[in-house]
């Protein structure tokens, strides 16, 4: 069974990606990796260089810009970076920039891929998600984040991005996949409120065409409200990720019933019914899970 991992990357240091610790924390089960590093204002490109690893193998892309409204240039990137995978590959893992792996599920993973390798009838597999917010010791819980995409495919399948690269697809069609009980560690909102305000400026660029790129003064405060509802998270991290937790130097606060409150009357009720039956109705699946 050959797997090759795969993700695109641009200005990782200007925007603090922890695009290192993503693509080691599934090296190991990885036989090649491809890392489409798109044109950088910083040296992304050594970053990638500097983990020193003969799997990795660099193609260099440049983004198109005018394919930033709703996030299209994030998928093209991806489907670069997937099109750059030996043919001989059975699987093909994607991992993003701000994603980490813990290194208790990986044998857990390549048994999935292992036991499903030869299965019609399992196109991909499906992750469940920790979307960390604002600290390392909280993650985000409500409608408003995923809980679960695809980060494995068959790579003989003709897969595409979809849309702004949360997920994949087939010729149009949504991905047959298998759950399994491994996790995708969230980091993307892990940051000091200063780099929040910027990550949201930078998130718009690709999103908004009249957004715009004025200078952020470094005073700038963040509004925690979109997180909806927050947990403590009792667990562990990835073991590529300590020396970034070690590094905090920031303090994090939040007021949940505050950001309770500035949701409107059918989400609180959506919540509700969430809180206490574990049900989230009407939402939304990218992929067609087989039970």
């Amino acid at each position: 069974m050959k797997v090759a991992g795969f993700t695109f990357i641009r200005n990782a240091v200007i925007n603090d990606y922890p695009i290192v610790e993503a693509i080691t924390s599934i090296l190991a089960l990885c036989d090649e990796f491809v890392v489409a590093v798109g044109n950088s204002d910083d040296n992304t490109r050594t970053l990638i260089e500097n983990i020193n690893s003969p799997k990795i193998k660099i193609i260099d892309t440049v983004w198109e810009e005018e394919l930033r409204v709703g996030g299209t240039v994030f998928a093209k990137e991806t489907d670069k970076a997937f099109a750059h995978i030996s043919k001989d590959a059975d699987w093909a893992f994607y991992i993003q920039g701000d994603e980490c792996v813990h290194e208790k599920d990986l044998p857990l993973i390549r048994k999935e891929m292992e036991d499903n390798l030869n299965d019609p009838q399992v196109e991909g597999l499906l992750f469940n998600y920790n979307h960390f917010y604002g600290s390392y010791d909280y993650i985000a819980e409500s409608r408003r984040w995923y809980r679960r995409e695809i980060r494995i495919v068959k790579r003989a399948l003709r897969v595409n991005s979809y849309k702004d690269a949360q997920g994949f697809r087939i010729d149009g069609r949504k991905i047959r996949v298998k759950l399994i009980n491994a996790y995708i560690n969230h980091y993307g909102w892990v940051k000091p409120p200063h780099g929040l305000v910027r990550k949201k400026q930078n998130f718009n660029l690709f999103y908004d065409e009249n957004a715009t790129t004025e200078v952020i003064p470094e005073t700038a405060s963040f509004d925690y409200g979109n997180a909806d509802r927050l947990i403590h998270f009792t667990g562990t991290h990835p073991a590529v990720m300590l020396d970034r937790i070690k590094a905090v130097n920031w303090k994090f606060s939040f007021d949940p019933t505050a950001a309770f409150k500035k949701l409107s009357f059918r989400r609180r009720a959506l919540e509700k019914i969430y809180q206490l039956t574990g049900i989230r109705l009407a939402e939304y699946k990218n992929y067609k899970l087989i039970r």
